[in-house]
């Protein structure tokens, strides 16, 4: 499943100009992990992209997601991921975190709480399903 993963997420990037790219301190902090120089790598590959910002309404909305949206205190990177993306006007959230953000169990209430703040929640969804579109 990681190997398809992989492939999958190769081939969107390969298609990523045919959108409008964010990034956020949070995938900054996740991309830098790991082996220092494929993490090199993927933070050069990333310099380009404008990043989001990470506002404290974005907090705000991230605790109300774990309290009404029921994720687990865990996935505040999660909440927060979501909480921004809204905030930005994104149309899809892209990420391969199935537990709690892509993941069909939560999504209603997801999108309950975003927009009870006024704001539209974007697509969440997984490179391949992108590719599918």
């Amino acid at each position: 499943m990681l190997a398809g993963n992989q492939e999958s997420t190769k081939e969107w990037w390969d298609r990523r100009h045919d959108f409008d790219l964010y990034v956020s301190e949070f995938v900054l902090i996740e991309v830098a992990r790991g082996d220092p120089g494929a993490a090199a790598e993927r933070l050069e590959a990333l310099k380009a992209i404008p990043e989001i910002e990470v506002t404290e309404q974005a907090a705000i909305i991230a605790e109300k997601l774990l309290l009404e949206a029921s994720l687990p205190s865990r996935a505040r990177v999660d909440a927060l991921h979501i909480a921004v993306a809204a905030i930005g006007g994104m149309d899809y959230l892209l990420t391969w975190n199935c537990t709690h953000i892509a993941n069909p169990a939560f999504r209603l209430r997801i999108e309950s709480v975003i927009r009870s703040f006024g704001y539209e929640p974007p697509i969440i969804c997984t490179p391949q399903e992108l590719l599918e579109v």
